[in-house]
């Protein structure tokens, strides 16, 4: 299942199941689980750990150094999950003493040309569409989706269940289950179609769009708002999710509503 044209370390852990195509260099200390597909002209560095099913197609470089001038050579690692799919020419890099990982989770699709750079986790069944940049320690909860050629500032949390807009500038935090685009990044409504495809009832979508009418449509500062949402809106774990999720960002939530 190596082709002897690769170049694989005697180190490095590979299931019998793992198939290596030609022109492809995996160095020690990385772990692959079975049934993977590695492809052709593929970089696979030390701290590399990825999961089952997975499939890395041409020109991915998979837990290179971070480009972090901080970085001191300390040991760190990428760890990929099960039946996740690496587009041509991503580059994924290592961890850094901050979180000393980069976790990509299961199911997810990175296209062609994203980057994902240092201590940044990736939830799973994730999409991140082609020649996305994500800088450092960036957070992004399941099911989100990033649209083609966005860039996504260090730090920022996007949450579940929620949609770019492709070629979008994401620098403040994307709160669960909404659509961003416009620039500025601002709030485009519930990403409703995408819930009612993961089983979302018509209640709770409707739900959830309450919540964010008292956010971002209401003319109330977001102190006020959830507030308000505490005390007029039942709790659910939607609500929660939401609530949770603005009170714990660091950066500040993008703005609401642009006429």
């Amino acid at each position: 299942m190596i082709s002897p044209l690769a170049h694989v370390d005697p180190k490095a852990q590979l299931d019998k199941t793992v198939e290596v195509s030609p022109f492809t260099m995996i160095h020690e200390d990385v772990i692959i689980g079975e049934n993977t597909w590695i492809g052709p002209n593929v970089t696979i560095f030390p701290g590399a750990r990825i999961g089952k099913n997975c499939k890395i197609f041409p020109g991915a470089v998979i837990a290179g150094i971070p480009q972090d001038l901080k970085f001191q050579g300390e040991e760190s690692t990428v760890v990929i999950g099960d039946n996740t799919t690496i587009r041509e020419c991503v580059t994924i890099s290592r961890g850094t003493v901050d979180k000393q990982t980069t976790v990509i989770g299961s199911n997810c699709l990175l296209m062609a040309y994203v980057h994902v750079a240092h201590d940044c986790v990736i939830g799973s069944n994730v999409i991140i569409a082609n020649a996305v940049q994500i800088a450092g320690h960036v957070s992004i909860d399941d099911w989100a989706i990033v649209g083609g050629s966005s860039a996504i500032h260090q730090f920022v949390k996007i949450g579940m269940h929620s949609m770019i807009s492709g070629g979008s500038l994401v620098r403040k935090d994307v709160p669960p289950f909404t659509k961003a685009a416009r620039e500025p990044l601002s709030y485009a409504g519930v990403n409703s179609l995408g819930l009612r495809r993961r089983g979302f009832s018509s209640e709770i979508i409707a739900h959830i769009q309450e919540v964010y009418r008292y956010l971002f449509l209401n003319s109330l500062n977001n102190s006020r708002a959830l507030e308000e949402i505490e005390v007029n809106l039942p709790a659910t774990k939607e609500r929660d999710e939401i609530l949770n999720f603005i009170r714990s960002s660091e950066r500040g939530v993008m703005k609401g509503y642009i006429h």
